[in-house]
């Protein structure tokens, strides 16, 4: 699954699921399903994994601009004594089209993309970028790397759809219901970005200023005690309780990848929980954990 996130408001602006595995279903296909999304002048940000020939002369093409982190085997060959010096570690370079078509791509589009693709790289923040912004008058090695730290926001968004929306764990057993509790997960958690930016529009605040978890804390409350949409009023009164928490700075975090509490040592229950407490009561606990 992939999808494109508004850094401005943190709604999910387009998204995209595809087969567990085989064609089709690999995360630059599935990106390039949904680029239809951005318009001319939009700045698509990601990882290293999109930082590719073919995805940056397409979104040239479509008039949009792109800031990704280098990928890891062309960063440690990056050699900032090439191409057209810009400043320290900060240059322009020529590719060349890869003479060896992708599989996933089709014959019709690999003829279509230039024969070369001229981009700029950069060192900022401990990472080498990779952005088809050009001019450095325009766009300084500052900018980009307050704009490629804003990244982190969508980190959070994630976050927020996979656990405080409750997402890790899906309960539908078909794969069109698991696809339809991912789209009412989505829609869900959009409702509540609107509220956020109805609150920012109303208390001439930023959308990323607010918590998500206080809102939705808020919406279910508000909803409980049967206020509902309401009227003007009412939301009124809602939107400025939103607007009282406030979030802090969190650009720049760096996070283990580890959790803090262990689980509990109980084995996995790899049969029905009927059937499991039917043995109990014939057989009691089992003395000893596998």
């Amino acid at each position: 699954m992939v999808g494109i996130v508004c850094l401005g408001s943190g709604a999910v602006l387009n998204a995209a699921i595809g087969r567990y595995q085989g064609k089709g279903g690999d995360e630059q296909s599935l990106l390039r399903s949904v680029l239809d999304t951005l318009n001319a002048g939009d700045i698509l940000l990601g990882d290293a994994y999109y930082a590719t020939y073919f995805l940056l002369s397409d979104l040239q093409s479509r008039g949009v601009d792109a800031v990704f982190e280098q990928l890891g085997a062309r960063k440690r060959r990056t050699d900032f004594r090439r191409g057209r010096r810009l400043g320290s570690r900060d240059h322009l370079i020529t590719i060349a089209k890869p003479q060896t078509k992708p599989g996933w791509m089709a014959q019709s589009d690999y003829d279509h993309a230039p024969d070369t693709l001229t981009v700029r790289e950069l060192y900022t923040g401990g990472k080498v970028l990779v952005t088809t912004l050009l001019n450095p008058n325009q766009t300084p090695k500052a900018a980009l790397k307050i704009l490629y730290r804003s990244r982190w926001h969508i980190e959070l968004d994630l976050r927020h759809i996979k656990t405080t929306l409750g997402m890790e764990m899906l309960s539908c057993k078909t794969p069109a219901m698991a696809e339809k509790e991912i789209w009412v997960h989505l829609l869900a958690y959009n409702l509540i970005r609107l509220l956020m930016a109805q609150s920012a529009l109303l208390t001439d605040r930023l959308p990323r200023e607010f918590s998500f978890k206080h809102t939705l804390q808020l919406w279910l409350a508000w909803n409980q005690r049967g206020m509902g949409a309401g009227n003007a009023d009412t939301l009124a009164d809602l939107f400025a309780l939103i607007a009282q928490q406030r979030v802090g700075n969190r650009l720049g975090r760096i996070e283990p990848r580890a959790i803090k509490r262990r689980p509990k040592p109980y084995p996995l229950l790899t049969k029905p929980r009927p059937v499991a407490r039917e043995n109990i009561r014939k057989n009691g606990h089992p003395t000893k954990l596998k």
